[in-house]
């Protein structure tokens, strides 16, 4: 009978595009390492971070200064410095500043260095966008179209010549996500934004792009309506030639996951960790003892439209981790993934809600 059982459960697994193809829950997909740390004591979420003449570039972002946090009176406060690291093997060091203090934007890394897309500051939300290039020791911001309209905690990706955008909010004060889909063609003689037609599914913030050849992938992310926020589960991909189709939903919400998806030789794509919301309902409670976000790599392959299990980010969460966060290793959230002299790099981040991390994570 349990045999019988078993086989029926595989059978239906197979009839769903939803269900997972693999249970692989070990580490051996991806060997996991560390950085230098950010040159700061407490680091940043929501940065800017990519690639320019083979150095990696971070920048902007924010944190809560001094031990301050968001239930002990603590004032979120964003920056306008970069930094690179020129070598695995050097140390960071400033390279200059932002136009002005900015986070939360999209990060494309291209041939001419790193674009910065929108973002937000305590003041506003913005269209701006701009390239961050490193030459000669020295950095070049360059002015490029804005967007049609600001956005910030919004999602991104290059495929092929074309740099997306998708979801996010238009001002600090909105009560509700956006639908907005734009494309810049990097090849274009005259360059401009195009707004496209939206994903056939709710507005949303907070999302996880990816690019698979000329496709375009939105995954997850958290839906905003009227104040209220909800985890989703959904993906989707958008084909130049043909529009928007729905995917197969991601077993779990992976919001603010490290962004873009991290795709491989074959075309796939993985999402590293994210929260579920497990915790968002008892987060104020939890407070310092907050456990972490979840540490599960999701991997999906386009021509299955079907999700696997692919690892786990390892973390170790030390006996002091309340007091001091950063002598342990989290699965972090609001930060970009950047493909960077063969690894994939996790630059700070989120650790748990309110606590930013300085660690730099690895993984090839």
């Amino acid at each position: 009978m349990k045999n019988y059982c078993l086989i029926f459960l595989l059978w239906m697994c197979g009839m769903t595009t939803s269900c997972l193809r693999d249970m692989k829950t070990g580490q051996a997909a991806y060997r996991w390492d560390t950085l230098p740390p950010i040159p700061d004591a407490t680091g940043f979420a929501g940065s800017f971070a990519g690639v320019s003449n083979g150095a990696l570039l971070v920048a902007g972002g924010s944190n809560f200064p001094d031990g301050g946090t968001p239930w002990n009176g603590g004032v979120k406060t964003w920056y306008d410095k970069v930094f690179v690291l020129e070598s695995k093997d050097s140390s960071w060091k400033e390279a200059g500043k932002l136009p002005r203090p900015l986070g939360y934007g999209v990060s494309v890394s291209t041939e001419e260095g790193l674009l910065c897309i929108g973002g937000s500051n305590a003041e506003a939300h913005y269209a701006d966008v701009f390239l961050l290039k490193w030459q000669n020791g020295r950095l070049e911001t360059i002015p490029f179209p804005s967007l049609p309209v600001p956005l910030a905690n919004t999602c991104g990706a290059m495929a092929g010549d074309k740099v997306y955008v998708a979801g996010g909010l238009h001002a600090p004060d909105s009560k509700n996500a956006a639908a907005d889909f734009y494309m810049l063609d990097l090849s274009a003689d005259s360059l401009s934004w195009q707004q496209l037609p939206s994903w056939p599914g709710p507005a949303r913030m907070l999302g996880v792009a990816g690019a698979s050849g000329a496709s375009f992938f939105l995954f997850s992310g958290a839906a905003f309506e009227n104040g209220a926020r909800g985890y989703l589960r959904d993906a989707y991909r958008y084909d130049p030639g043909s529009g928007w189709r729905a995917c197969a939903s991601l077993p779990a919400p992976v919001v603010a996951a490290p962004t873009p998806a991290a795709t491989d030789a074959n075309g796939n794509l993985s999402i590293f960790g994210g929260d579920s919301g497990a915790d968002a309902a008892v987060a104020a409670t939890l407070r310092e003892n907050h456990p972490g976000f979840p540490d599960t790599i999701y991997t999906y392959d386009p021509g299955q439209d079907s999700w696997a299990v692919g690892g786990h980010i390892p973390t170790e969460k030390r006996a002091d981790a309340a007091a001091n966060p950063n002598a342990s290793l989290w699965a972090p959230v609001t930060t970009p993934l950047v493909k960077w002299n063969g690894m994939y790099v996790l630059p700070g981040g989120e650790a748990r809600p309110g606590t930013r991390t300085p660690r730099v994570r690895t993984a090839e």
